[in-house]
């Protein structure tokens, strides 16, 4: 169990950063599991990209390009340094935070396949991870539950690139409790923005049915379900709107942006916890506070005494990317 769980630290610093390789040549056929499995390497750089879209309808929460036309158009890359999809928050002790926005998501998260050859506790890092949804796909999460997949020494990396591959060659696969936040975005897509200078920001590849997908790698905190399969964690912030939430108003809330400081992007959106808190999650439990009470909300002890206008205003990916 210890070498195993050294194995999963392995497998969140190597999602850091994108996988490169020569993928190209034929290998014998050879028995994977309890299916023969027939060994030919695909090519990432030469593979279709899958199409994606977090603005369609069916993904989207907050960011709905047909409620805001100016939104990306699908496939085309996203710049998360810009307009609604960073925002300037507090700390709990009144620090100047930043943090991306990555829209409405669930607790239950979604199965990552990562290879291990077997009897090795060290990643194959040769083979680029597996996933089997996409934004707008049913049970998609850009929260996602490492799969360990075990395959022979004689597996060729990138021979298998689905999930019903992995399913149909047989190869053993072992749910862990550990979480990855791995947000899939068009390729070019850019959050320049990490927690700590030890990250990269660079995208990275993955095999999507055949095709390749790119996601943002953010592991400013390790993410664990209390078992494998288990919830997404989640942690309290508090914000506040120009106009605050009434079910007779459409333009309230969200709709209305979050109120700022004068001729400033510095909201009074505040985190209850920092990346360094064991108690810390990206999935934010948004609860709204009466925008009455702006000007004296400046940390967590301030804003958990203003008056409350919603409790629970829904679960939202915001990665925290720097702090002053």
């Amino acid at each position: 169990m210890q070498t195993y769980a050294l194995s999963c630290i392995t497998v969140a610093s190597l999602l850091l950063s994108a996988c490169s390789s020569n993928n190209s040549g034929t290998s014998p056929t050879s028995s994977g599991g309890s299916t023969a499995h027939a060994m030919v390497a695909k090519n990432p750089d030469a593979a279709q990209l899958a199409p994606v879209d977090r603005f369609a309808d069916a993904f989207a929460h907050l960011f709905k390009r047909s409620a805001n036309p100016s939104l990306p158009a699908a496939n085309a890359p996203i710049d998360c340094d810009q307009g609604p999809f960073v925002t300037h928050g507090l700390g709990p002790n009144g620090e100047r935070i930043a943090y991306y926005n990555f829209d409405v998501l669930p607790t239950a998260p979604a199965p990552i396949y990562v290879f291990f050859v077997d009897g090795s506790s060290t990643e194959l890092t040769a083979q680029l991870h597996v996933v089997d949804v996409v934004p707008g796909s049913p049970g998609y999460n850009d929260f996602w539950q490492v799969t360990k997949v075990t395959v022979p020494a004689t597996y060729v990396p990138n021979s298998v690139t689905s999930a019903a591959e992995i399913q149909a060659s047989g190869f053993p696969t072992t749910p862990t409790n550990m979480l990855v936040n791995c947000p899939i975005v068009p390729a070019g897509s850019t959050a320049k923005l990490r927690y700590g200078s030890q990250e990269s920001s660079a995208l990275v590849r993955g095999w999507y049915r055949d095709q390749i997908v790119t996601y943002f790698s953010f592991s400013e905190h390790p993410l664990t379900a209390g078992v494998p399969g288990g919830a997404v964690p989640t942690a309290p912030i508090y914000v506040t709107f120009n106009i605050n939430p009434a079910q007779s108003d459409p333009m309230s809330g969200p709709a209305s942006g979050f109120k700022t400081e004068p001729s400033s992007m510095q909201t009074h959106n505040v985190a209850s916890v920092l990346p360094e808190a064991p108690s810390y999650s990206p999935l934010w439990m948004v609860i709204a506070y009466d925008n009455a009470s702006f000007a004296s909300a400046t940390n967590i002890a301030s804003v958990e005494q203003a008056p409350v206008v919603v409790s629970n205003a829904g679960l939202v990916n915001c990665p925290i990317v720097s702090k002053n």
